[in-house]
């Protein structure tokens, strides 16, 4: 039975945005008018959205009403990109035709997006070829248009390789860090770092939670650091991951150079997807816990339909230091009740001073807020490697218990729950573009990554995304001010202060 993360297919319709008018918030449907994405075919319901409280607030009053292993909610929509699937799919070597079974078609790629610097090619073929191959794509009239490619062979084995790993986060960036380009010409490999006795491996129909963590882009200088998401699913036949479901957030107000819209999207899509495809870009981690029971995993899947609902209504922000890809799904987590630890500010000390230094090197006010914002934001909730290394090593430490503090709720059922604890390295996809490496996760290896010549930078403007006023939500409250903010008063209220000393000095 195909599965949306831990919901079951045929729980959901098929459609496109444009055909579901009125059956879906038009927040929504406004994004994904011609795309095609699964519903619930009971609809989601925003009852309850509290539009007095700030979001996290609400979210937070959402979890104490509900408690653990209550009723799930689908979330609103799952995006799907394409509406059919071939699966058992093998390519020819001429890359002109599919096989299915005994039955040969005609494919071809769905067009590249303009702004998209690489594609498939002879090495994207030479990969694939020979293997056997998910496809979701278009069927039309004279031939399968593939819009993702995705390895069948990528899966759980019934008994994967044990590893020792302590459970620290120094460890875990060790392990991210061992292979040349953080693993992207590495192959696919799946390691067990913990086990509870008395039980065999992954099996079919499983539920699991995990954390999905993408490398640096090595074409990209604004995309050094990775990206971040969480995870839910159930294991497929033979330990198949396509259809674990990936809560990917992404800026909702720029029109992405690889097509990304924030979305709850399955694994091959999200990481397979010829354009928006992260496997296309980077290398990409996954550490995977394979649950006893369904309960946390559907619980963390419930909360992130309510703050995508949030998202979609613009009463939650994207930006880039308060509120990333990374910084929703840790406030989320640790909301839950999953107390991921904080690693905490970079250096406010550098932040006061970079502020002015920035902006006056830069002439751009903007930059120099962005900077004292980066250095001044909790790294567990601004670098995606952070994320990745910090709850990694608590989920080891909660299973074995050996967590060192008093157990939340969630916790609590989290560690009891979970069966095996797996890391899963999957390797970048041969094309065109160049090799990704492992994600950084401090300035200075930002800094180091990018070229002196700030003319040698490679970055990909992208156009604004305007979102309708009409759509927008009359009880969204702007966002609250950001630190920069305050550091800007602050530097102009020291400025005006000494103007005022050294005039009164030259009046005196």
């Amino acid at each position: 039975m195909p599965y949306y993360g831990i919901f079951p297919a045929e729980h959901f319709v098929i459609a496109t945005g444009r055909t579901l008018d009125g059956e879906v918030a038009p927040q929504i449907l406004w994004y994904f008018q011609d795309e095609t994405i699964a519903v619930p075919r009971n609809g989601w319901s925003a009852a309850g959205l509290q539009g007095d409280l700030p979001v996290w607030a609400d979210l937070a009053a959402w979890n104490h009403a509900n408690p653990l292993g209550g009723a799930p909610q689908h979330p609103p929509l799952v995006w799907l990109g394409a509406p059919d699937v071939l699966q058992h799919a093998v390519l020819a070597a001429d890359g002109r035709s599919i096989a299915v079974g005994t039955d040969s078609l005609a494919w071809r790629l769905v067009p590249r997006l303009p702004l998209n610097k690489s594609w498939f090619d002879a090495s994207s073929l030479a990969f694939f070829g020979g293997r056997p191959v998910k496809i979701r794509g278009t069927l039309a009239t004279d031939a399968f248009v593939a819009r993702t490619v995705w390895p069948e062979d990528f899966r759980l084995p019934e008994n994967p390789v044990s590893s020792a790993l302590a459970p620290e986060s120094v460890a875990v960036r060790q392990w991210l860090r061992a292979q040349p380009r953080g693993g992207a010409q590495s192959p696919f490999a799946v390691e067990s770092l913990w086990r509870r006795p008395g039980l065999t491996g992954p099996r079919a129909g499983q539920p699991v939670l995990g954390l999905m963590l993408n490398g640096a882009q090595g074409d990209d200088d604004e995309a050094h650091s990775g990206h971040f998401a969480l995870m839910t699913g159930r294991i497929g036949e033979q330990g198949a991951i396509d259809d674990w479901l990936v809560n990917n957030f992404y800026t909702l107000d720029s029109e992405s150079e690889k097509g990304i819209i924030a979305a709850p999207v399955p694994l091959d899509n999200y990481l397979a997807d010829l354009n928006s495809g992260q496997a296309w870009y980077r290398p990409s981690y996954m550490l995977v816990a394979t649950l006893k029971e369904e309960r946390t995993a559907q619980h963390l899947q419930s909360a992130m339909a309510r703050v995508y609902e949030q998202f979609y209504r613009h009463r939650l922000a994207y930006q880039h230091a308060r509120a990333n890809c990374t910084g929703i799904s840790v406030t989320t987590s640790r909301i839950l009740g999953w107390r991921v630890p904080a690693r905490g500010a970079e250096s406010w000390l550098k932040a006061v001073f970079a502020l002015p230094w920035r902006t006056l090197r830069e002439r751009s006010l903007s930059k120099g807020k962005a900077i004292f914002d980066y250095l001044t934001e909790d790294r567990t909730r601004l670098y995606p490697a952070a994320a990745f290394e910090e709850m990694a090593a608590d989920l080891l430490k909660l299973a074995s218990g050996h967590a060192g503090r008093q157990l939340t709720a969630f916790e609590h059922l989290l560690a009891e729950d979970v069966a095996e604890i797996l890391l899963v390295r999957v390797p970048q996809f041969p094309s065109s573009r160049a090799w990704g490496d492992y994600p950084v996760e401090t300035s200075v290896e930002y800094r180091a990554r990018l070229p002196q010549d700030p003319a040698e930078q490679q970055i990909i403007p992208v156009p604004r995304r305007i979102f309708p006023d009409a759509l927008r939500d009359p009880q969204a409250s702007p966002p609250p001010p950001l630190r920069s903010d305050y550091a800007v008063a602050a530097w102009a209220a020291a400025i005006v202060a000494l103007i005022v000393l050294i005039l009164g000095r030259l009046l005196a």
